[in-house]
């Protein structure tokens, strides 16, 4: 019955990626958009947070099939 819980974690893991993905994806523009008015500050802030969203939105799917591998090979 535990397994069932493992499984249905996923859908919730897939759209938390795919929100995590929307925020890179937004973070990217306005990197853009502060790179082309010359915002230091704003610009690193932007490109921290875009870095940091994509890796998330790739790691953590990652993470979430490596640890139910390792669940059903038990």
């Amino acid at each position: 019955m535990s397994d069932l819980g493992l499984l249905a974690n996923g859908s919730w893991i897939g759209i938390l990626s795919i929100i995590l993905l929307i925020c890179g994806i937004y973070f990217t523009f306005t990197f853009f958009e502060y790179l082309k008015d010359g915002e230091q500050r704003l610009r690193k802030q932007a490109k921290f947070a875009a870095i940091i969203c994509i890796a998330a939105a790739l790691l953590v799917p990652a993470f979430h099939q490596l640890y139910l591998y390792n669940e059903m090979m038990r």
